[in-house]
């Protein structure tokens, strides 16, 4: 066996791969940047060497760095993780005729998989159905506007050498295919040095499920069954989950059988996933073959009960699988959320900062959290803004999504926007919990952006009961403070106003009851009773509670003279007022923002790669106004009516903050959007 391992990567899943390699016995080396020289990653394991730069071309990309550091530090093979260079035959060949165990597939297969035409020929050959398409490279956008046109529209552009959704546009016309070329061709050239694209049908309203193999170096190949990764958003995976509430026994099958003949066929020896995109009436066709572990692997290591990581690692070390396929079978179901520091409610702009507040679910034998960062860390804009993964089991997919619904409720995160209200209301969706899913469902339920549901009566009376627990918790401490003027001192009083969100509520606190969990207040609001019981003390990010004997869970924080909550979605911003103030508060003004309409702003924080207008110059609607790079995306920003450019606030290269100013209109004159 291996004696010492260097992780090729960074964030959650070095920290992933370091924990099943310390199990393993094996001594660990971690790799880092400028801008992860705290990480976590870096603090977990037993020996760390610096890379570079914070740019990953500088750093996570340098196999010249990465190669150095291995012999310096003596490993006898590297774990590259996902992305970088997971999936980098150079890499791979490079570590080979250093004589360090590359753990991953052999280069021959990680070159024919990488090669998304070569691959798509491959799956033909093992008998894999595959989707209609122009599998050469296309020289320029002419030449993709007539191959497009002979398929047929709509159409999808892909990098040849593409994958984790970068590279990737769509086109339904002959204009949307010289934009989508220019973009997926610049893309591809930023994220992976090779600027060839390719064009295929584009499947409407497909579902994207995968297999996961396994495979080792004597021949030996079975599938670990699927997995269903319809919702995604920009071609990125949001949630996960095993098994696919879509397939068939039948179709499940089918899909496992060609999955392994096309890794056999391929000479394949590692853990990889194939990936399929299937319409509606499971029909299926070859997407790639990713040469990696996935982001995902987890729900698969729940109902599979295997360390894929450790397999990995006993294959590139030479053993033989000791399972095959009659002795695969799965149990329950899991699903997996990714959690993102970006903006649900700014388009998912991403988000960068520090956490300044970081608290997760308690894990257990039916909750995984899995993360590469920690209270007080930052969120970098250098690299993609995954905050942490929470994976949940249950016995059927009820049980997985309620507890997934339960842990995502006890996630406490201050400094940066994150994605946990819209991941929450996806799990309450009726048509996810129907399981009637495509690769479009974001899109199409959210077609004006996510926005939280409207608050239910039965989450106003828990928000009610919540907020003047709080409150009371907090005047009862506040009583409690030495040396108040004789005749000064708090007042508990039984009548009481909570306003959630500007509309009020009156509610009268019966009595102070109880102790411990059991202690509480007994609440009337419109002539019903809200007898909640927790806890809870003051300063605590969660607040579990029992209102009329059922379970909640809030996270609360102070939030000036008021409280915000957020419960199942919802961000609720709450004052607790008494009877006379709270008639005096509606008398007060509302305060109006600063009108920014003549201001292009950077909606995200990233990098002006560059400005398509000067000053002086008039433009029209739809015109290119800027592009920003932020985690390894591009975004255009367009012009949303006719007005001329007067001063420009920003130039190329510079780095931008969220809301930061580009440029100026003439007052009255275009904003823009993204």
């Amino acid at each position: 066996m291996f004696k010492k391992i260097l992780i090729a990567n960074r964030g959650e899943i070095a920290v992933r791969i370091a924990r099943t390699a310390k199990q393993m016995g094996l001594t660990t080396v971690a790799v880092y940047s400028d801008a992860d020289k705290y990480g976590r990653h870096v603090k977990m394991c037993d020996e760390a060497v610096y890379l570079g730069g914070s740019l990953a071309s500088e750093s996570y990309l340098r196999m010249d760095k990465i190669l150095s550091a291995c012999r310096r530090m003596g490993v006898d093979c590297v774990h590259p993780g996902y992305g970088f260079l997971s999936e980098n035959t150079k890499f791979a060949q490079a570590l080979d005729e250093a004589g360090i165990a590359f753990i991953g597939p052999n280069s021959d297969v990680i070159r024919l998989m990488g090669d998304k035409i070569m691959a798509n020929r491959a799956a033909k050959e093992a008998g894999v159905p595959t989707v209609p398409g122009h599998w050469d490279s296309i020289p320029n956008p002419e030449a993709a506007v007539e191959i497009a046109a002979g398929i047929g529209f709509p159409v999808m552009l892909k990098a040849a050498a593409g994958g984790g959704g970068k590279g990737i546009r769509i086109a339904h016309d002959e204009a949307e295919v010289r934009d989508a070329f220019r973009m997926a061709t610049s893309e591809a050239r930023s994220a992976f040095g090779d600027e060839r694209v390719f064009i295929e049908k584009f499947i409407e309203d497909p579902r994207h499920i995968e297999i996961q193999i396994l495979a080792d170096k004597h021949g030996n190949v079975f599938h670990l069954s699927e997995r269903e990764c319809s919702i995604q958003r920009r071609h990125q995976k949001v949630i996960e989950e095993a098994p696919s509430p879509f397939l068939d026994a039948a179709t499940r099958r089918d899909m496992g059988e060609r999955a392994v003949a096309l890794a056999r066929s391929a000479g394949y020896d590692s853990a990889g996933t194939v990936e399929f995109i299937a319409d509606q009436r499971r029909n299926y066709y070859f997407l790639e073959m990713n040469t990696r572990l996935q982001v995902e692997h987890s729900v698969t290591e729940f109902t599979h009960d295997i360390d894929l990581v450790e397999w990995m690692i006993r294959i590139a070390n030479g053993e033989r699988l000791t399972l095959d396929q009659s002795q695969i079978q799965p149990r329950g179901w899991a699903i997996e959320s990714r959690i993102y520091a970006e903006d649900p409610n700014r388009k998912f702009m991403p988000s960068t900062g520090r956490l300044v507040r970081y608290r997760e679910p308690e894990e257990s034998q039916d909750v995984r959290v899995d993360t590469g960062v920690y209270e007080g860390g930052e969120i970098s804009m250098f690299y993609d803004p995954m905050i942490a993964k929470v994976t949940t089991w249950g016995r059927d997919r009820d049980a997985a999504v309620a507890l997934m619904r339960r842990s995502l409720d006890e996630f406490y995160i201050v400094g940066v926007h994150h994605n946990i209200a819209f991941l929450t209301a996806l799990m309450a969706n009726p048509r996810f919990l129907q399981g009637r899913l495509s690769t479009n469902f974001i899109a199409e339920e959210y077609p004006d952006g996510f926005s939280p549901a409207p608050i239910e009566s039965a989450d106003i009376d828990a928000i009610v009961a919540v907020s003047i627990l709080m409150h009371l918790r907090y005047l009862y401490r506040a009583k409690e403070v030495s040396g108040q003027m004789p005749g000064y001192g708090r007042k508990i009083v039984p009548d009481w106003v909570v306003s959630v969100n500007g509309t009020h509520y009156p509610i009268r606190v019966e009595q102070f009851v109880g102790r411990g969990s059991e202690e509480g207040f007994d609440v009337t609001r419109e002539g019903h009773l809200l007898a909640i019981r927790s806890d809870w003390q003051v300063g605590e990010p969660v607040l579990r509670c029992t209102i009329n004997a059922e379970p909640q869970r809030f996270k609360v924080e102070r939030a000036g003279l008021g409280y915000r909550l957020f419960h199942m979605g919802a961000d609720v911003k709450v004052m607790v007022y008494t009877t006379q103030i709270a008639e005096l508060a509606k008398k007060m003004p509302e305060r109006k923002p600063p009108d920014m309409s003549q201001y292009l702003l950077s909606p995200m924080p990233g990098l002006l790669q560059s400005l398509a207008v000067e000053e002086g110059e008039r433009v029209d609607t739809g015109d290119e106004l800027a592009i920003i790079q932020a985690m390894k995306m591009e975004n255009i920003l367009r012009a949303v009516r006719p007005g001329r450019v007067i001063k420009l606030h920003a130039e190329p290269g510079a780095t931008l903050s969220a809301g930061q100013i580009i440029l100026e209109f003439e007052q009255n004159e275009v904003p823009a959007e993204a």
